[in-house]
């Protein structure tokens, strides 16, 4: 946990960074993050406590110093705790502007396109799990499309949480898409190591004038590592922002998936699904705000219990007054496949606007026996018809993972989480 003193932790937090050589407007706003920190409260999540949780491991800015070099390859990035192992981006992407590089290296190497984005989305004041993760951040990437730049390969990133080590992750993705550019990008979290660890997550994406951007991740962190992410886009007008969220942490999750449809004619769909086991217990908000006129905003959560665990989602569709037209729908349904579990599906219209269409659904119980009656009678034994149900059940978020390999990663996962002890 943090120090009492703030002024002294203030001090040597400074003291640290400008050590690092980094620019003054950044030391200034992890200064100001940790002021915030103390006056700012937790992320809500209704119907789900989680403040007894160790989520603000010791303090450091201790690692080395780094400047990625950005080299010819496929289109993937790869960092293991603070360092990174691998950035490729293909010669012609580079040739039109698009930049991919890790985080800590875009603030010192291009500051005209960091500074203006960097913790906007979500601002440092909004939470303590922000305003802590600016003030330690210390690893993650930065994407830029320039405007008209379309990329037709996914892109690949993989943050690996070093276990080895006790020192906690504040990970940071940036994704800035200009006026007309499309991008889809796959991120997948995994853990190397079994010492108790946290990994508290922000990714913010910029999508301006009619741009689109796919988002697919897949979260496969340790059962010693305690997770908190925060997922935010500003989507302006006639532009998309589309999420595909695969949560298979082993350990206890909390976050939010959050979108904001500013612009008019603005569209997101946001699909989230979520294992969970053992005495695990998760958390999750998926929230779409409509502002502009005429946006779309869709979500589809599915989540599957076993063991003792503990599941709650929270579907938020929030229509704003003068958002005449918009639409925002939501479906959320949870699988509990032992007595012993606890789920929650929980669908939210704030509507403040008349001329909108808006609807949900939501449903907790177990597997569908006409279903499972069917597999059965066809020769599966009940541990493989029950998975075969679940998979389906899951495959309107898994159809919607751009990246092939991707997707096989997640149906594997899913395959090992659903398999008995």
């Amino acid at each position: 946990m943090l120090v009492k003193n703030t002024e002294a932790a203030a001090a040597t937090l400074a003291q640290a960074a400008e050590q690092r050589q980094e620019p003054a407007w950044l030391v200034d706003q992890r200064v100001a993050a940790l002021a915030a920190f103390s006056r700012s409260r937790f992320l809500r999540v209704q119907r789900f406590d989680y403040r007894d949780w160790n989520l603000f491991a010791t303090p450091t800015l201790a690692y080395p110093i780094a400047t990625t070099q950005t080299t010819v390859g496929a289109g993937s990035f790869v960092q293991r705790g603070t360092t990174v192992i691998q950035c490729e981006l293909p010669q012609d992407l580079q040739d039109q502007g698009v930049i991919l590089t890790d985080i800590l290296t875009a603030i010192r190497t291009y500051p005209e396109l960091v500074q203006p984005y960097l913790m906007q989305v979500i601002g440092a004041e909004t939470n303590q799990l922000a305003s802590y993760h600016l003030a330690y951040l210390n690893a993650g990437f930065f994407l830029y499309v320039p405007k008209n730049v379309v990329i037709s390969d996914p892109l690949t990133l993989q943050l690996i949480q070093d276990a080895t080590q006790s020192t906690g992750l504040q990970t940071h993705g940036l994704i800035v898409a200009g006026e007309n550019s499309q991008v889809a990008v796959t991120q997948h979290l995994t853990t190397q190591g079994d010492l108790p660890g946290t990994v508290n997550q922000v990714v913010e994406i910029v999508a301006q004038e009619n741009s689109q951007v796919t988002f697919a991740a897949v979260d496969e962190l340790g059962a010693q590592t305690q997770v908190a992410f925060q997922r935010r886009a500003n989507v302006a007008a006639n532009a998309q922002v589309n999420w595909a969220i695969g949560l298979m942490n082993q350990g206890n999750t909390v976050g939010q998936c959050e979108t904001d449809l500013i612009g008019d004619g603005a569209q997101s769909d946001a699909k989230v699904v979520a294992i969970t086991n053992h005495d695990q217990r998760e958390g999750i908000n998926t929230k779409i705000t409509n502002h502009g006129k005429h946006t779309v905003g869709n979500i589809l959560q599915r989540g599957v219990l076993q063991g003792q665990s503990e599941l709650i989602f929270n579907g938020i569709g929030d229509i704003i007054h003068g958002a005449a037209g918009a639409q925002a729908e939501q479906e959320n349904r949870i699988l509990m496949m032992d007595p012993g579990t606890h789920g929650d599906a929980n669908p939210i219209l704030l509507i403040d606007e008349n001329d909108v269409l808006a609807g949900h659904a939501a449903s907790v119980g177990q597997v569908d026996q006409r279903e499972l009656y069917y597999l059965l009678s066809r020769g599966l034994d009940k541990q493989t018809a029950e998975r075969l149900v679940i998979r389906g059940f899951l495959s309107a978020v898994l159809t919607a993972i751009p990246s092939l390999t991707v997707r096989q990663q997640l149906v594997q996962t899913i395959e090992r989480n659903l398999r008995h002890d």
